[in-house]
């Protein structure tokens, strides 16, 4: 397996934040998904996040943009890192939120040093996708169209939207189109501790729920992981869950490569 072959596990680590958040139902008990997708609790709306990307150590990566615009046609969110180096980490997925979310498209883009392929996927909810990869080891391109069979609850680019909208006492599950380079339907299971954290803002303490996002390989999917041991590891997302819900931090590969971590950044002035 190549490194293009490694899960396209950006699709755990992007970002949606609860400042575009809004509450949407008050309801103690939380609707389970639906065959359709998951019930919509709290309605996204318009959002400009700043972000910065870590090691596992918080040594400084890259700086980032979370851009969320509404519009007639639904939410339109991307997610931007740039690199020192001039490598881009770009990510955009359209959605809607009429009752369940659904996924509408989804473009991927990372290039450059930072990683060990360049890679442009596209997938519609029709399930039509159009991936093309470069490897930097030997400049091979390869290019990969077709139809794949989608469900009603895949959230390519959509997972801290859909965490913050679903049980923080039972496991959930969704599914996921991961570019191998060729995409293959893989399911995303939601598991929130069954502790709380307290995270802190200044002198500030709220409740957080550290979520595992587990992907579900399959069992041919499983053997070949383990047998070139590049099984993909479990990430985390923790959300704030008092009043409404918001994104505190993710922890998990970039696509591919080792643990990064996502947190919010505050822009600072110069005088």
């Amino acid at each position: 397996m190549t490194g293009a072959a490694r899960m396209g596990w950006a699709a755990l680590t992007a970002v949606a934040f609860g400042t575009g958040a809004m509450s949407n139902m008050r309801e103690s008990r939380i609707p389970m998904p639906m065959p359709g997708g998951v019930p919509v609790r709290y309605t996204e709306g318009t959002v400009h996040g700043f972000l910065v990307l870590t090691t596992d150590a918080g040594d400084v990566l890259a700086h980032g943009d979370l851009l969320q615009v509404v519009s007639n046609e639904g939410i339109a969110s991307r997610m931007v890192f740039r690199f020192p180096d001039g490598s881009v980490f770009d990510e955009s997925a359209t959605f809607t939120q009429q009752g369940v979310f659904a996924l509408k498209s989804y473009h991927l883009v990372q290039s450059g040093p930072a990683f060990t392929d360049d890679l442009d996927a596209r997938l519609s909810h029709s399930g039509a996708y159009s991936v093309t990869t470069k490897s930097h080891k030997d400049g091979s391109d390869h290019v990969y169209d077709g139809t794949i069979a989608m469900h009603g609850d895949v959230y390519n680019g959509m997972v801290p939207v859909i965490v913050k909208n679903v049980s923080t006492r039972e496991n959930t599950s969704v599914h996921l189109v991961a570019f191998m380079p060729e995409p293959r339907m893989i399911t995303l299971e939601l598991a929130p501790a069954s502790v709380t954290e307290k995270v802190h803002v200044g002198g500030h303490q709220e409740t957080a729920v550290n979520f595992a996002l587990k992907p579900q390989l399959g069992f041919f999917l499983h053997i070949a992981a383990k047998l070139t041991g590049k099984m993909p590891p479990d990430s985390h997302m923790w959300v704030v869950t008092d009043d409404v819900p918001a994104f505190a931090r993710s922890e998990g590969p970039l696509y591919t490569g080792p643990v990064r971590r996502i947190a919010l950044a505050s822009p600072s002035t110069t005088h």
